[in-house]
């Protein structure tokens, strides 16, 4: 499994499961010496991609040392200041999806899908909250059945009893005692916003728009906590995420190339923003 860690005050995720580097947070006092410390940690592990989630002002500098920008998403921060998605390609394999045709279709068929301001109704029998940490185990027997990889180790209890402890906030949908769907908020550091994320649905429930459901429990308490914007990184591949969140008014951002080892394999994902204000 893929580790977390610091370079200077900077978050990194990092290993061989996705293959890559991933900038997640960019301390301001790191710049610009960490392009070179991201570049130097990756050949010495032959990684093929290195992806940053940097704030606008950074643009220039990984523009300059080869990153593309793939996705932006406006008004990010508190301040209004951008965020964007920088990937670099240490392979040019790594930078052609072979599904790309079909990502496309996907995309395509998302975009044209109407926003839908009805909200979705539970049957008696089915409920919705939140999860606490009594319900962890059951948590990860979800995620270990739905998901034969995935790029954090959602399917450990251990690591869910931890991130819900710290800035993830998870939701479920319970038929009877039995945990059906699950999704999760997690809290950016200034609490200006929040990835919808970690969406799971076991087989034998599928097609009754429970996600569609988590998801609008998810922005009403994301809007009481004041978080302004909204965002996801969905797999390119999946209808079903994509037209879940074109049907909430989510905004195609961009697309991040061969990205995340998800589902036994590394995809491409898509980004969608929200305002919520």
């Amino acid at each position: 499994m893929d580790a977390i860690t610091k370079i200077g005050n900077s978050i990194i995720h990092f290993g061989k499961s996705n293959n890559r580097i991933y900038l997640m947070s960019l301390d301001y006092m790191d710049l610009p010496i960490i392009v070179d410390q991201l570049d130097r940690l990756a050949n010495e592990n032959g990684y093929t991609k290195i992806i940053a989630k940097v704030p606008a002002y950074a643009k220039e500098i990984f523009e300059n040392s080869g990153y593309l920008e793939e996705a932006t998403i406006p008004d990010f921060y508190c301040d209004k200041e951008d965020i964007c998605f920088f990937s670099k390609y240490l392979d040019c394999n790594r930078q052609t999806d072979p599904f790309n045709e079909y990502c496309i279709q996907v995309l395509e068929k998302a975009k044209s899908t109407k926003v839908v301001q009805e909200k979705k109704t539970l049957d008696e029998d089915i409920c919705c909250r939140k999860a606490n940490e009594k319900d962890v185990e059951d948590m990860a027997l979800v995620y270990q059945e739905v998901f034969k990889s995935y790029p954090f180790p959602i399917h450990d209890k251990s690591y869910l009893l931890k991130t819900m402890q710290e800035n993830v906030i998870y939701f479920g949908i319970w038929c009877g005692k039995q945990l059906v769907a699950l999704s999760s908020i997690e809290v950016g550091k200034d609490n200006s916003n929040a990835e919808m994320t970690d969406f799971a649905t076991i087989e034998a429930y599928r097609g009754k728009g429970y996600a569609c459901y988590l998801l609008d429990e998810m922005e009403n308490e994301s809007y009481s906590m004041g978080i302004n914007t909204a965002y996801t990184i969905a797999r390119a591949k999946s209808y079903g995420m994509n037209i879940t969140f074109a049907k909430q008014g989510y905004i195609y951002a961009g697309t991040l190339i061969n990205n995340t080892n998800i589902a036994g394999h590394i995809e491409s994902m898509n980004v969608w923003y929200k305002s919520l204000i």
